[in-house]
């Protein structure tokens, strides 16, 4: 891996450390839509993302009804479930915009959150961010409609603390969006529609803008 490709979980860490894992590492570029992490690859191999964006998703063959788990963009770290019990993941993996990745051998990242108590210290925080999102996302399924599931994902999509969904509808589809919040692109351009109609929010996805903040609020 070059020296000069900047990777934040080794922020903090000491040289030795960074010495071994550029030794380890391999830079993977993917093209958006081209095949990736085909058969065991995940089982053998841990991802990090440099640039870009990688999609994991589930979907169902009975009614191809699908649903966005993660949306993985820089800085993010793949397949965590594999990684902890090595166990196959029952998710499937889409090269959403050109990326480049950082690959490593899973075998030698689980060593290392054995024996490396400050990687360690920066990999948990991360797992334990990736928790808390799989458990909003089901939360929300399962308690709120679909408007009010738009509405918590452009309020998201406006906070600089949010890194996982911020400045990301800018990147999506309607469909994407659907996907994401558990739904269908009609329902999502009527929701957005109407909200438009309403002086809710202004512009495109591209620059869209909140324009009444606390009638969004009172929807929710």
């Amino acid at each position: 891996m070059p020296p000069s490709t900047n990777i934040t979980l080794l922020d903090g860490l000491d040289s030795s450390f960074k010495d071994e894992f550029r030794k380890h590492a391999n830079i993977v570029e993917l093209k958006k839509g081209e095949p990736s992490f085909m058969g065991d690859d995940l089982e053998k191999h841990f991802y990090i993302v440099v640039s870009g964006m990688i999609k994991s998703y589930q979907i169902s063959f009975t009614n191809d009804k699908e649903q966005t788990l993660f949306f993985y963009r820089t800085g993010d770290m793949f397949d965590t479930i594999i990684l902890l019990d090595g166990k196959p993941h029952d998710v499937m993996y889409e090269v959403y915009q050109d990326s480049t990745l950082v690959q490593l051998p899973i075998t030698l990242v689980r060593e290392w959150l054995i024996t490396n108590r400050a990687f360690n210290q920066k990999f948990f925080p991360y797992l334990a961010h990736q928790m808390r999102a799989m458990e909003e996302l089901a939360t929300d399924l399962s308690l709120n409609d679909t408007m009010q599931r738009l509405i918590k994902l452009l309020l998201q999509n406006m906070d600089k603390n949010n890194p996982s969904k911020y400045n990301l509808i800018p990147s999506l589809s309607n469909k994407e969006i659907a996907s994401l919040i558990g739904s269908v692109r009609q329902v999502v351009e009527r929701h957005l529609k109407e909200f438009r109609q309403k002086g809710l929010i202004e512009g495109d996805k591209r620059h869209l803008e909140i324009k009444n903040i606390e009638a969004l609020l009172a929807k929710l």
